[in-house]
């Protein structure tokens, strides 16, 4: 077994009354619940004195009201890893785990995240970003002749693959539009990158963050969709897979880019492999990653030593505010 990355030697006591935020009233809310639930029997059976909050539930000053001292996010998308209930916690004087309110704000939204990583010299897919008022159907024409196809069409602050298309076709492009704008008004479209596709988990802050093992995954029919992600055990999830200049390549670029945005406490890059010349390029940064049975984090945490219990615990245990009272 792996020496673990960080010191898990925590008292769980020391961490006092702590709210699992889970729920809410995202897209993602059914991913969340599902995550949520497993922190808080893994923080339970490891002794901290946690309890479940939903915040769709009960009103967030209900945890000042009763005493929480910290709380663990467990919420994913709008609500919950976009800055605001961050910017909430920050005002009610709840430490909390994961990023700050700017950078959640900032990786939350993957166009702005790519316009970041860009000015570093960060590879990330070519891509447009065109509102509603633009998506005329004549502007949705020419989409593919400016990236080539396939074409991914995404609904830029959604997660857990929701509203994506893989339009292979200009038939497609339409109908992928359409998708897309039932989740946001403001549309990213991104050159397709053919290849493997990497996800590579960070802990740790500035400095002392440290890159955890590239996973790569293989799902059926190439397609790492929401039923892939969740709903089925077919998915293939393989560690070392890489050589090892490219796997250190890859952690080198995902600490490059957590870093540049600001992130804390953990986060999780997805990652393109192109299969022509082995470049990885960043799709995206997640600042409150799954953690179901079928996530990537814990999968990683493993292979180097930490178990699911302890992951949450020192997850917990590295909650703060952005600035101390």
């Amino acid at each position: 077994m792996s020496t673990p990355p960080v010191n898990l030697n925590i008292d769980p006591r020391a961490l006092g009354k702590v709210a699992v935020l889970m729920g809410g009233s995202s897209a993602e809310r059914p991913v969340s619940l599902m995550s949520g639930s497993g922190v808080l029997a893994a923080l339970q059976s490891v002794g901290v004195n946690a309890q479940a909050f939903d915040p769709a539930d009960r009103p967030l000053h209900a945890l000042k009201d009763e005493g929480f001292d910290r709380a663990f996010v467990a919420l994913h998308g709008r609500g919950g890893e976009d800055g605001s209930l961050q910017g909430a916690l920050e005002l009610l004087g709840v430490p909390y785990t994961g990023s700050g309110v700017m950078a959640s704000a900032i990786a939350m939204d993957k166009t702005t995240t790519k316009r970041l990583w860009s000015t570093a010299d960060i590879p990330t897919p070519a891509y447009l970003s065109l509102s509603r008022e633009e998506l005329n159907r004549e502007r949705v024409r020419t989409i593919p002749d400016e990236l080539g196809l396939p074409v991914v069409v995404k609904p830029p602050h959604e997660g857990s693959s929701i509203g994506i298309t893989k339009a292979k076709g200009y038939s497609q492009m339409q109908d992928a539009v359409t998708l897309a704008l039932g989740y946001d008004d403001e549309l990213l479209f991104e050159q397709c990158i053919e290849g493997p596709e990497l996800t590579c988990a960070v802990l740790g802050e500035g400095a002392n963050a440290v890159a955890l093992p590239v996973i790569e995954i293989r799902a059926e029919d190439g397609n790492y969709d929401f039923a892939n992600k969740y709903e089925t055990d077919t998915t293939q999830y393989l560690f070392g897979s890489l050589p090892a200049a490219l796997e250190a390549e890859v952690q080198r670029l995902v600490l490059q880019a957590y870093r540049l945005l600001g992130c804390r406490g953990w986060g999780r890059a997805d990652i393109m492999l192109r299969q022509a010349d082995q470049r990885p390029f960043l799709l995206e940064m997640n600042t409150s990653p799954g953690m179901t049975s079928h996530s990537l984090v814990p999968k990683a945490a493993q292979r180097v030593g930490i178990d699911y219990p302890h992951l949450c615990l020192w997850l917990l245990a590295q909650a703060r505010l952005d600035r101390s009272p």
